[in-house]
């Protein structure tokens, strides 16, 4: 199988989540918009669909 590099930032998994959630017509906070990209992008590690890479400038 052939490795692909994805990056997947959690302001951009909340900011989906927010449209998503508003066309919906659900408000979500911002605070529960974190909430819900992390444990999105935790889920994605559990399910080692992605790898955590920390940025060296970090």
């Amino acid at each position: 199988m052939r490795e692909i590099e994805v990056v997947i930032d959690t302001e951009e998994i909340a900011e989906f989540f927010y449209n998503e959630l508003v066309r919906r017509g659900f408000v979500p906070s911002q605070i529960e918009l974190e909430e819900i990209a992390d444990i999105t992008f935790d889920y994605l590690i559990e399910k080692c669909i992605i790898d955590e890479e920390l940025d060296e400038d970090e």
